[in-house]
């Protein structure tokens, strides 16, 4: 009985066994669930503000295939004009964590405008070690970004 029951047990386990997705990481870090860049924060106001303000979809722009939003039409047509000026550096990932040789997702609540350079973090604590040599962390990161995204998907 036993025997007969064995290959309909496997067959079981194998149909409710869990799915395992590939991971994919995107050029621009993006929200899982939105697709929306920063999380739906205004790359514009890191600058102007030195903070995170949340934009809207009213003021939506698209580039890179990512929708970014705006906290007002100036700062949509502001980042228009000049993306790669306010578009976090690394796509938005992790800057320490690029420079340490990784790509990690970051959180636009850590960040830092170093020489008019935004840059994200994925935890305060990465921020601070950046910030304790940011000439360094900043040169080291970008001469490993071209080697470390050539395998992101893009958007």
């Amino acid at each position: 009985m036993i025997a007969l029951l064995l290959p309909l047990l496997g067959a079981v386990s194998a149909a409710i066994s869990p799915v395992r997705a590939q991971s994919v990481v995107t050029l621009i870090v993006t929200d899982p669930l939105t697709g929306i860049a920063l999380g739906g924060a205004d790359p514009v106001a890191y600058f102007t503000e030195n903070a995170l303000v949340p934009g809207r979809a009213e003021y939506a722009f698209t580039w890179q295939n990512v929708p970014w939003y705006f906290s007002s039409a100036a700062n949509r047509d502001v980042f228009a004009r000049a993306p790669e000026v306010y578009a976090p550096q690394f796509g938005g990932h992790d800057g320490m964590g690029v420079a340490r040789g990784f790509v990690a997702d970051s959180d636009p609540r850590f960040f830092t405008v170093f020489k008019q350079r935004l840059y994200l973090f994925f935890s305060a604590a990465n921020r601070e070690a950046f910030l304790m040599a940011p000439d360094a962390a900043a040169a080291r990161a970008e001469s490993l970004w071209p080697e470390l995204s050539r395998n992101l998907s893009i958007n």
